[in-house]
């Protein structure tokens, strides 16, 4: 790619991205916490694993359950309020791993061709790439729906439980094969990527890792388990995301569905010792 290519890229994504609102995750004030404490968890939209408040309430809900040991609990309907911007917020009366899940509904974006394209780059979405080349539609407006499949992973107390490895009803679920709080400084995480409960193989996943000094990224492509390893530090704040994007045949207003996930943990609380001991 010639230099002056490399720059009008750049320039797209600079203004596409934040029109996406890119990355969508679930963010509690902290990751650990002690029995009965009150966790406050946002939904957080924008780039670098850095965001805004979203500006949803309930009727953007299409899924909301919180998992503890055995418990799964339903809270779409009353789990946020009609206020812009709600969070959630409960405590936790026992210890153990909580796993919250999250699933939006639809919403619609429509992208000039060069901007589209741009974005389809920047997630690694080459399938449709090639669709749109194949098909003599890479000049074509993108018309696209797109959802979140977002979950949070938060640690009460010392008893860690197997709720991290839970599968959920998300379209798009991420899930770690080994638990983020029983992981030394270095160890390797591998996390599996799941489609409609099939591996979702040959897709870009990337990792996030927001410390003291800045975020650092990395990006992999998933294997035929749909499944990625990476090394992690037992600090700050760790998000794993991924684009899956498919055809619509027969819809009069979009041609394309997105389903954006995403996973987050962290080694952030006033009990993080305790915690994270084994």
């Amino acid at each position: 790619m010639r230099l002056k290519h490399k720059l009008t890229f750049l320039f797209i994504l600079l203004f596409v991205l934040p029109v996406l609102a890119h990355e969508f995750w679930l963010e509690p004030q902290q990751y650990i916490f002690s029995r009965t404490e009150e966790v406050n968890i946002r939904f957080k939209a924008g780039e670098h694993f850095t965001g805004e408040n979203w500006h949803g309430n309930n009727q953007k809900v299409k899924l909301l359950h919180l998992y503890y040991a055995d418990v799964m609990d339903d809270l779409s309907e009353d789990g946020l309020t009609e206020e812009e911007g709600d969070s959630l917020q409960f405590s936790m009366h026992e210890d153990g791993t909580v796993l919250v899940a999250f699933n939006n509904t639809n919403s619609f974006i429509e992208l000039e061709a060069e901007k589209f394209n741009a974005y389809l780059e920047e997630d690694g979405l080459q399938s449709a790439i090639d669709y749109r080349r194949q098909h003599n539609e890479t000049d074509s407006i993108g018309r696209e729906y797109y959802q979140r499949s977002v979950k949070t992973i938060i640690q009460v107390g010392s008893t860690k439980t197997n709720v991290y490895k839970k599968k959920t009803e998300l379209p798009v679920d991420i899930i770690p094969l080994s638990h983020p709080y029983a992981l030394k400084n270095g160890d390797s995480l591998t996390v599996q990527v799941l489609f409609h409960d099939e591996p979702l193989a040959n897709s870009m996943i990337k990792t996030w890792h927001k410390h003291t000094t800045g975020v650092t990224t990395a990006s992999y492509i998933s294997n035929e388990k749909g499944q990625i390893t990476f090394p992690v530090t037992t600090s700050g704040e760790w998000m794993v995301s991924c684009v899956h994007m498919t055809r619509l045949e027969d819809d009069s207003k979009a041609l394309w569905q997105s389903y954006w996930g995403s996973l987050t943990w962290g080694y952030t609380g006033k009990n993080i010792n305790t915690a994270m001991a084994r």
